[in-house]
């Protein structure tokens, strides 16, 4: 199982870090639209969709994303969109979390599934924004989640459960702790601080996350950091409250050795779009 995970994940990488780092966007956006649609295509399988309408809602979701790029709206949009969309994460993945796996069972299938390839949708628009921003901006956001889940789990391993007894989400997600969640958000400041310093030594091209966010004080810089920090887990939550609700371990087999495209896409998804509200923050 490691050999297949670490052969997939040099593979993803083989294909994504070319596209990503070229000075041409297209590249990258195609592959980031290809990998939205399988995930929508999985959200659809996940929420009881038969073969042939997941694979619609795959090229449905692929052809919003394709509208908007020729729309322009890669390059920006009205901020009042991204301040929606990190309303709705907020609201509709707390009431998720209160209601519990039961509670997303009873909303309706189509409900459902309109809903997840809005949220699909946001999520590749605030990283194709992002990537035409700079590769700088699209990274620093990527290294928030990854920071969360590599210290979160490192943490969790060491500590969880030995201070604070009870879990993170025990319905949910067994494996989570506390003491892994506040691990994860250590890793953020560590990274956004030791981030922030390389940025200014060397003088990279684009702004990060973490300076354009420094810009309206370091109260206002922290709090964001814990929010981005709060929501990635939230993503990870419903992803798996969604996959426990589906009767499914992994969103797919489509990544050998790491399931689904949206297993390691979940908590990227809300924290993209938040990032681009946190960025439309206003100038004091």
């Amino acid at each position: 199982m490691l050999k297949q995970r670490i052969i997939t994940a040099l593979a993803l990488l083989a294909v994504l870090l070319p596209a990503l780092f070229a000075e041409d966007t297209r590249a990258f956006l195609l592959l980031s639209m290809l990998l939205i649609a399988a995930g929508a295509w999985e959200w659809a399988r996940m929420n009881g969709l038969s073969s042939a309408p997941s694979v619609v809602s795959g090229f449905f979701c692929a052809g919003l994303c394709g509208y908007a790029w020729w729309a322009g709206w890669t390059a920006q949009t009205d901020s009042w969109l991204w301040w929606m969309a990190g309303s709705a994460w907020v609201g509709v993945t707390a009431w998720m979390l209160v209601r519990g796996i039961q509670g997303w069972a009873a909303w309706h299938r189509n409900l459902r599934w309109g809903m997840g390839l809005l949220l699909l949708w946001l999520a590749w628009l605030a990283m194709a924004q992002a990537r035409t921003a700079s590769v700088q901006l699209l990274l620093s956001i990527f290294f928030v989640v990854w920071a969360a889940d590599v210290f979160a789990y490192f943490f969790g391993r060491a500590l969880g459960g030995k201070i604070i007894r009870q879990k993170l989400a025990p319905s949910v997600s067994p494996g989570k702790s506390w003491e892994g969640a506040i691990g994860g958000l250590f890793g953020v400041f560590l990274i956004a601080s030791a981030w922030m310093h390389l940025e200014q030594s060397y003088q990279w091209a684009g702004t990060s996350l973490f300076t354009a966010m420094m810009q309206h004080g370091y109260f206002l810089w922290a709090l964001s950091l814990i929010f981005l920090t709060a929501m990635s887990v939230v993503g990870d939550l419903v992803e798996s409250l969604v996959k426990r609700s589906a009767g499914v371990k992994d969103s797919s087999n489509l990544l050998p050795g790491h399931g689904g495209v949206l297993d390691r896409l979940d908590a990227l998804l809300p924290a993209l779009p938040i990032a681009m509200m946190l960025l439309h923050w206003p100038q004091a």
